[in-house]
């Protein structure tokens, strides 16, 4: 006689692959789930790296800016200092010329001229006088152009002094430069 199967094997099988699609459906997406929390743990961790890296970079930037900071500060005060140097010793160095300059204007006076006023900015030295005689002037500057130590004399004004009718001396005023021959002799050397 022929078997005949009453039970409802559609139906158990349907059940079982269900069952298994079910459990392998779980299985893939505890899987991507791991997978997933895997790589965001990773992608954490590098980016807790990198900003530990920057943040490693920003400390010695700014160790570095402080340093560049008190390099400008010390060129700063460098050249503060080497201005001050070459003050000092241009004025040392002047030193001798001054006294030159004054002997030379002594020896370069005639007499009946005397100085009201004498002003000295860098070579440049402003003269104001007064003379007995006109020609009292002219010889002064005359001596200072044959002199050594200056150039370039100026007469800036003179005028006449009366009394009366009568001229009783002049005033004059006058700018030379003065030059250091010392100088001009060891440059032409």
């Amino acid at each position: 006689m022929a078997n005949i199967d009453l039970r409802p094997w559609r139906e158990e099988r349907r059940k079982a692959r269900q069952s298994q699609f079910v459990t392998i459906l779980v299985g893939v997406l505890v899987a991507a789930a791991a997978v997933g929390w895997f790589w965001n743990q990773s992608v954490q961790n590098q980016i807790s790296t990198q900003n530990s890296r920057n943040a490693y970079l920003e400390n010695k930037i700014k160790e570095l800016d402080s340093k560049i900071e008190e390099i400008q500060q010390l060129r700063s005060k460098r050249e503060q200092l080497i201005d001050r140097m070459e003050v000092v010793q241009s004025l040392q160095g002047d030193r001798p010329i001054i006294v030159h300059v004054f002997e030379e204007l002594v020896r370069s006076t005639p007499d009946g001229v005397y100085f009201r006023r004498l002003d000295s900015k860098g070579n440049t030295i402003s003269i104001s006088a007064r003379a007995d005689k006109a020609a009292s002037i002219s010889d002064f500057l005359r001596n200072l152009d044959a002199s050594p130590w200056f150039d370039n004399t100026f007469m800036q004004k003179m005028e006449s002094i009366k009394e009366g009718q009568e001229v009783v001396g002049h005033t004059f005023e006058l700018r030379v430069n003065r030059v250091n021959p010392l100088k001009t002799e060891e440059d032409q050397q």
